[in-house]
């Protein structure tokens, strides 16, 4: 399976840098297709998430033209526009600059996978008054002041907030003891660094955990030795474990292994768990590690996930296609709402939006504060199990029972 599914990427990529594709058209509509922007990695060492983001939205734009698009627009269809933000922070700016110049008719825009790279597009989208969603991390995205960016996960210094007592509960749960100490290694993005700093003012204090090691790197990592080397000399009880890139994860976790460094790994996003991760290391490496995310693929998205799996090839649903699937739908309710191809009406539907429950992100509603944070977003933990990446929390979205990961 994932040497067809890397076969399809590879296709994938090959074709087009900046492409405009669309979902199917209700064939009842004549009126003009309305432009939404997926700005995403889709080269260089971020293309495979940036890939993933842009499947799930294209299953979306499929599903909303299918279900006779944009009503009030006498049934205006979507259409999708995908933009190549590249792998760089520069490289992501020119792409946005790109985007607003060559497609004056985009109404909205998703995407951007990595922070630093979305506060760098966001500068851009805001000035030309074009609505964003995203769901990257960082606090800084919604700490601006902006009034068009719009962020669908929780932050990061939320997500951390939300998950330490998840995961020390859990510990205690299980073996009977609550861990005292921690290590952390940290790659320098932006919303791994939001991530730290949160549980360094107070949150690591609050829940009782003494941090005993901290290394700080920039990707791609080329030595892991002797990170792995400090973690074996504190000790801890824990590790949490924030790379963005799957070759600095295994090149960790396979150091970790041949120095024999046994700690319960506790991630925050997505690197460890992409089914790439499997083309370069054992399941059994990663048995029991766990990981906090914004969104992945949970009960009651069956279908979604088998479809996702049907059309791509895609083992699991992560939260790059869940995500923007779920981004498209709501810029539907907006355009639905403000029934305009105007942006700055978008953007007021957007922040006057109340669609009740959240479908395609874990908790809160389809509203947003006066930050342009989504109200209530929670989080989801994940557990690799038996080759797996499942959601194990919250509760009534779990697809498994967690385990934890033996020290």
């Amino acid at each position: 399976m994932h040497n067809i599914l890397k076969t399809k990427i590879v296709s994938a990529l090959a074709a087009t840098a900046v492409v405009v594709a669309g979902g199917s058209v209700p064939a009842q509509s004549a009126e003009k297709p309305i432009q939404i922007g997926l700005i995403a990695p889709t080269s260089g060492i971020y293309a495979r998430p940036g890939t993933v983001m842009k499947m799930g939205a294209e299953l979306a734009v499929q599903d909303v033209n299918d279900a006779g698009g944009i009503s009030c627009m006498n049934g205006a269809p979507l259409e999708l526009v995908v933009i190549d933000s590249g792998d760089t922070v520069e490289k992501a700016t020119n792409a946005a600059q790109r985007m607003v110049a060559e497609y004056p008719e985009l109404v909205g825009g998703t995407g951007s996978y990595l922070s630093s790279f979305t506060l760098a597009v966001t500068e851009v989208t805001e000035r030309a008054n074009l609505p964003m969603l995203t769901l990257s991390y960082s606090d800084q995205i919604t700490d601006r002041g902006f009034k068009n960016v719009f962020q669908t996960s929780a932050t990061a210094g939320v997500q951390a907030q939300l998950a330490l007592p998840i995961i020390l509960d859990l510990a205690e749960e299980q073996t009977g003891k609550r861990p005292k100490t921690v290590a952390v290694i940290t790659d320098n993005t932006a919303a791994s660094l939001s991530s730290v700093e949160r549980m360094k003012n107070g949150l690591l204090d609050d829940v009782g955990l003494d941090l005993v090691f901290e290394e700080v790197f920039t990707p791609p990592l080329a030595d892991a030795t002797a990170l792995v080397q400090q973690v074996r000399q504190k000790r801890p009880d824990l590790l949490f474990f924030l790379p963005t890139v799957i070759s600095d994860s295994k090149l960790i976790l396979e150091k970790m292994k041949e120095f024999r460094v046994e700690v319960p790994v506790i991630s925050f996003g997505i690197a460890i768990a992409e089914p790439e991760v499997l083309n370069t290391m054992p399941a059994e490496m990663l048995e029991g590690v766990m990981s906090a995310v914004a969104n992945w693929g949970t009960k009651g998205q069956e279908k979604l996930i088998e479809r996702l799996n049907t059309v791509y090839g895609e083992p699991w649903m992560t939260q790059n296609a869940v995500s923007t699937y779920g981004d498209i739908w709501l810029f539907k309710e907006a355009l639905e709402k403000s029934c305009s191809r105007d942006r700055a009406a978008l953007g007021d539907a957007l922040r006057e939006l109340d669609a009740g429950p959240a479908t395609y992100y874990p908790g809160g509603t389809l509203s947003f504060d006066e930050k342009g944070r989504r109200k209530g977003a929670s989080l989801t933990v994940i557990q690799w199990q038996d080759g797996v990446p499942v959601t194990v929390f919250p509760e009534d979205l779990a697809l498994s029972q967690p385990v934890w990961p033996k020290k």
